[in-house]
Protein backbone atom coordinates (compact mmCIF):
# COMPACT_ATOMS: atom_id res chain seq x y z
CA UNK A 1 0.00 0.00 0.00
CA UNK A 2 1.37 3.39 -1.01
CA UNK A 3 1.63 5.90 1.82
CA UNK A 4 0.78 9.55 1.14
CA UNK A 5 2.01 11.86 3.89
CA UNK A 6 -0.41 14.52 2.73
CA UNK A 7 -3.30 12.23 3.70
CA UNK A 8 -2.08 11.85 7.30
CA UNK A 9 -3.03 14.63 9.72
CA UNK A 10 -0.05 15.19 12.09
CA UNK A 11 -2.43 16.36 14.84
CA UNK A 12 -4.68 13.30 14.63
CA UNK A 13 -4.75 10.49 17.21
CA UNK A 14 -5.87 7.33 15.38
CA UNK A 15 -6.44 4.33 17.60
CA UNK A 16 -5.86 6.20 20.86
CA UNK A 17 -7.61 4.58 23.85
CA UNK A 18 -9.36 7.86 24.66
CA UNK A 19 -8.55 11.46 25.50
CA UNK A 20 -5.18 12.62 26.79
CA UNK A 21 -5.75 11.40 30.34
CA UNK A 22 -6.93 7.98 29.23
CA UNK A 23 -4.08 7.64 26.74
CA UNK A 24 -1.45 8.63 29.28
CA UNK A 25 -2.87 6.05 31.71
CA UNK A 26 -2.69 3.41 28.97
CA UNK A 27 0.89 4.49 28.26
CA UNK A 28 1.91 3.74 31.84
CA UNK A 29 0.37 0.28 31.60
CA UNK A 30 2.21 -0.38 28.34
CA UNK A 31 5.50 0.80 29.84
CA UNK A 32 5.21 -1.87 32.52
CA UNK A 33 4.63 -4.42 29.78
CA UNK A 34 7.69 -3.18 27.89
CA UNK A 35 9.92 -3.49 30.95
CA UNK A 36 8.85 -7.11 31.38
CA UNK A 37 9.26 -8.00 27.70
CA UNK A 38 12.66 -6.34 27.44
CA UNK A 39 13.88 -8.23 30.50
CA UNK A 40 12.71 -11.49 28.93
CA UNK A 41 14.42 -10.62 25.64
CA UNK A 42 17.70 -9.92 27.44
CA UNK A 43 17.49 -13.16 29.40
CA UNK A 44 16.50 -15.26 26.40
CA UNK A 45 19.48 -14.01 24.38
CA UNK A 46 18.38 -15.27 20.98
CA UNK A 47 16.44 -12.41 19.32
CA UNK A 48 16.86 -8.64 19.11
CA UNK A 49 14.87 -5.54 18.26
CA UNK A 50 15.86 -2.43 16.31
CA UNK A 51 13.73 0.70 16.52
CA UNK A 52 14.48 3.25 13.80
CA UNK A 53 13.23 6.77 14.53
CA UNK A 54 13.17 9.38 11.78
CA UNK A 55 11.63 12.85 11.87
CA UNK A 56 12.13 16.40 10.81
CA UNK A 57 14.08 18.65 13.19
CA UNK A 58 12.10 19.12 16.44
CA UNK A 59 10.01 16.10 15.48
CA UNK A 60 10.33 14.55 18.93
CA UNK A 61 12.90 11.78 18.56
CA UNK A 62 14.72 12.56 21.82
CA UNK A 63 11.49 12.96 23.77
CA UNK A 64 10.10 9.72 22.39
CA UNK A 65 13.16 7.77 23.46
CA UNK A 66 13.11 9.31 26.92
CA UNK A 67 9.39 8.74 27.48
CA UNK A 68 9.05 5.31 25.91
CA UNK A 69 12.12 3.61 27.40
CA UNK A 70 11.99 4.94 30.94
CA UNK A 71 12.58 2.04 33.31
CA UNK A 72 14.02 -0.53 30.90
CA UNK A 73 17.16 -2.44 31.85
CA UNK A 74 20.07 -0.35 30.51
CA UNK A 75 22.19 -3.50 30.18
CA UNK A 76 20.14 -4.60 27.20
CA UNK A 77 19.24 -1.26 25.63
CA UNK A 78 21.42 1.08 23.56
CA UNK A 79 20.75 4.33 21.70
CA UNK A 80 22.74 5.63 18.73
CA UNK A 81 22.40 9.10 17.26
CA UNK A 82 23.69 9.42 13.71
CA UNK A 83 24.70 12.96 12.97
CA UNK A 84 26.65 14.42 10.06
CA UNK A 85 29.24 11.80 9.06
CA UNK A 86 32.89 12.44 9.76
CA UNK A 87 35.45 12.60 7.00
CA UNK A 88 36.64 9.12 7.97
CA UNK A 89 33.09 7.77 7.73
CA UNK A 90 32.62 9.40 4.34
CA UNK A 91 35.64 7.45 3.09
CA UNK A 92 33.53 4.27 3.41
CA UNK A 93 30.19 3.11 2.08
CA UNK A 94 27.18 4.74 3.73
CA UNK A 95 26.31 1.67 5.82
CA UNK A 96 29.83 1.29 7.21
CA UNK A 97 29.08 3.29 10.35
CA UNK A 98 25.63 1.73 10.78
CA UNK A 99 26.25 -2.00 10.88
CA UNK A 100 28.42 -2.09 14.05
CA UNK A 101 25.58 -0.38 15.93
CA UNK A 102 22.89 -2.94 15.13
CA UNK A 103 21.63 -5.01 18.08
CA UNK A 104 23.24 -8.18 19.31
CA UNK A 105 21.26 -11.08 20.70
CA UNK A 106 18.96 -10.00 23.51
CA UNK A 107 19.37 -6.30 22.84
CA UNK A 108 17.01 -3.46 22.03
CA UNK A 109 18.71 -0.75 19.98
CA UNK A 110 17.23 2.62 19.08
CA UNK A 111 18.49 4.64 16.13
CA UNK A 112 17.93 8.38 16.57
CA UNK A 113 18.21 9.19 12.89
CA UNK A 114 19.72 6.41 10.87
CA UNK A 115 20.93 5.14 7.50
CA UNK A 116 17.85 6.87 6.06
CA UNK A 117 19.64 10.22 6.31
CA UNK A 118 21.54 9.00 3.25
CA UNK A 119 18.39 9.07 1.12
CA UNK A 120 16.91 12.16 2.81
CA UNK A 121 19.41 14.89 3.69
CA UNK A 122 21.85 13.85 0.98
CA UNK A 123 19.04 14.05 -1.56
CA UNK A 124 17.43 17.32 -0.47
CA UNK A 125 20.72 19.16 0.00
CA UNK A 126 22.08 17.70 -3.24
CA UNK A 127 25.16 16.33 -1.49
CA UNK A 128 25.41 13.41 -3.91
CA UNK A 129 23.88 12.88 -7.36
CA UNK A 130 20.67 10.92 -7.83
CA UNK A 131 22.69 8.14 -9.44
CA UNK A 132 24.29 7.65 -6.00
CA UNK A 133 21.33 7.99 -3.60
CA UNK A 134 18.63 6.24 -5.61
CA UNK A 135 20.30 2.77 -5.64
CA UNK A 136 20.52 3.05 -1.85
CA UNK A 137 16.85 2.10 -1.55
CA UNK A 138 17.70 -1.40 -2.79
CA UNK A 139 20.84 -1.56 -0.64
CA UNK A 140 18.81 -0.60 2.44
CA UNK A 141 16.15 -3.22 1.68
CA UNK A 142 18.83 -5.89 1.35
CA UNK A 143 20.60 -4.70 4.53
CA UNK A 144 17.42 -4.84 6.58
CA UNK A 145 16.46 -8.20 5.11
CA UNK A 146 19.79 -9.54 6.31
CA UNK A 147 19.23 -8.22 9.81
CA UNK A 148 15.77 -9.76 9.93
CA UNK A 149 17.08 -13.11 8.70
CA UNK A 150 19.59 -13.07 11.56
CA UNK A 151 16.84 -12.65 14.17
CA UNK A 152 16.40 -8.88 14.47
CA UNK A 153 12.86 -7.49 14.51
CA UNK A 154 12.84 -4.06 12.86
CA UNK A 155 10.32 -1.36 13.76
CA UNK A 156 10.67 1.80 11.65
CA UNK A 157 8.80 4.92 12.72
CA UNK A 158 8.49 8.29 11.06
CA UNK A 159 7.31 10.88 13.59
CA UNK A 160 5.12 13.04 11.38
CA UNK A 161 4.78 16.62 12.64
CA UNK A 162 3.28 19.63 10.89
CA UNK A 163 5.26 22.60 9.68
CA UNK A 164 3.31 24.78 12.13
CA UNK A 165 4.15 22.55 15.09
CA UNK A 166 7.81 22.55 14.12
CA UNK A 167 7.81 26.36 14.13
CA UNK A 168 6.28 26.38 17.64
CA UNK A 169 8.93 24.00 18.93
CA UNK A 170 11.72 26.05 17.36
CA UNK A 171 10.34 29.13 19.14
CA UNK A 172 10.41 27.31 22.48
CA UNK A 173 14.01 26.25 21.91
CA UNK A 174 14.97 29.81 21.03
CA UNK A 175 13.21 31.43 23.99
CA UNK A 176 13.79 28.89 26.78
CA UNK A 177 17.35 29.10 28.23
CA UNK A 178 17.21 25.43 29.19
CA UNK A 179 16.61 24.49 25.54
CA UNK A 180 19.09 26.82 23.82
CA UNK A 181 21.46 23.90 23.36
CA UNK A 182 18.91 22.32 21.02
CA UNK A 183 18.48 25.44 18.91
CA UNK A 184 20.43 26.11 15.73
CA UNK A 185 19.74 28.73 13.04
CA UNK A 186 20.70 25.98 10.59
CA UNK A 187 17.46 24.22 11.52
CA UNK A 188 15.52 27.19 10.12
CA UNK A 189 17.40 26.88 6.84
CA UNK A 190 16.46 23.22 6.62
CA UNK A 191 12.83 24.06 7.40
CA UNK A 192 12.72 26.24 4.30
CA UNK A 193 12.98 23.02 2.28
CA UNK A 194 10.02 21.40 4.00
CA UNK A 195 8.23 20.35 0.80
CA UNK A 196 11.40 18.80 -0.59
CA UNK A 197 11.89 16.83 2.61
CA UNK A 198 8.29 15.62 2.56
CA UNK A 199 8.76 14.31 -0.97
CA UNK A 200 12.00 12.61 0.05
CA UNK A 201 10.42 11.05 3.14
CA UNK A 202 7.40 9.83 1.22
CA UNK A 203 9.49 8.14 -1.44
CA UNK A 204 11.90 6.63 1.10
CA UNK A 205 9.01 5.21 3.14
CA UNK A 206 7.33 3.70 0.10
CA UNK A 207 10.54 2.35 -1.42
CA UNK A 208 11.78 0.65 1.75
CA UNK A 209 8.64 -0.54 3.56
CA UNK A 210 8.84 -4.34 3.38
CA UNK A 211 7.43 -7.37 5.16
CA UNK A 212 10.73 -7.63 7.05
CA UNK A 213 10.85 -3.94 7.97
CA UNK A 214 7.58 -2.03 7.52
CA UNK A 215 7.33 1.71 8.08
CA UNK A 216 4.86 3.24 10.52
CA UNK A 217 3.96 6.91 10.14
CA UNK A 218 2.94 8.21 13.57
CA UNK A 219 1.14 11.58 13.81
CA UNK A 220 3.35 13.42 16.29
CA UNK A 221 1.99 16.92 16.93
CA UNK A 222 0.41 15.58 20.14
CA UNK A 223 3.28 14.34 22.26
CA UNK A 224 1.07 12.27 24.56
CA UNK A 225 -0.33 10.41 21.56
CA UNK A 226 3.10 10.00 19.97
CA UNK A 227 4.48 8.36 23.12
CA UNK A 228 1.58 5.91 23.35
CA UNK A 229 1.69 5.04 19.64
CA UNK A 230 5.42 4.29 19.55
CA UNK A 231 5.27 2.37 22.81
CA UNK A 232 2.38 0.34 21.43
CA UNK A 233 4.34 -0.51 18.27
CA UNK A 234 7.36 -1.63 20.29
CA UNK A 235 5.37 -3.71 22.78
CA UNK A 236 3.32 -5.28 19.98
CA UNK A 237 6.53 -6.29 18.21
CA UNK A 238 8.05 -7.76 21.37
CA UNK A 239 4.81 -9.55 22.24
CA UNK A 240 4.82 -11.15 18.81
CA UNK A 241 8.47 -12.16 19.30
CA UNK A 242 7.38 -13.86 22.55
CA UNK A 243 10.74 -13.85 24.38
CA UNK A 244 10.94 -16.35 27.23
CA UNK A 245 13.12 -16.86 30.24
CA UNK A 246 15.43 -19.80 29.59
CA UNK A 247 14.99 -22.92 31.65
CA UNK A 248 17.86 -23.74 33.95
CA UNK A 249 19.88 -26.73 32.81
CA UNK A 250 20.58 -27.85 36.34
CA UNK A 251 18.63 -26.63 39.36
CA UNK A 252 20.52 -28.98 41.65
CA UNK A 253 19.03 -31.23 44.29
CA UNK A 254 16.85 -29.89 47.04
CA UNK A 255 18.09 -30.40 50.57
CA UNK A 256 15.89 -32.67 52.63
Amino acid sequence: MTISLGDIDPSSTPGAPGDRAATEAATEELRGRLVDLQERLWAEHSQSLLLVLQAMDAGGKDGTIRKVFTGVNPQGCRVYSFKEPSRHELDHDFLWRIHPCTPGKGEVVIFNRSHYEDVLVTRVLDLVPESTWRPRYRIIRDFEHGLAAAGTRIVKVMLHISKQEQAKRFAVRRDDPTKHWKYSPHDLDMAQQWDDFMRAYEEAVNETSTDDAPWHVVPADQKWYRNWAVLRLVTDALTDMDPRYPESKDLGTKAT
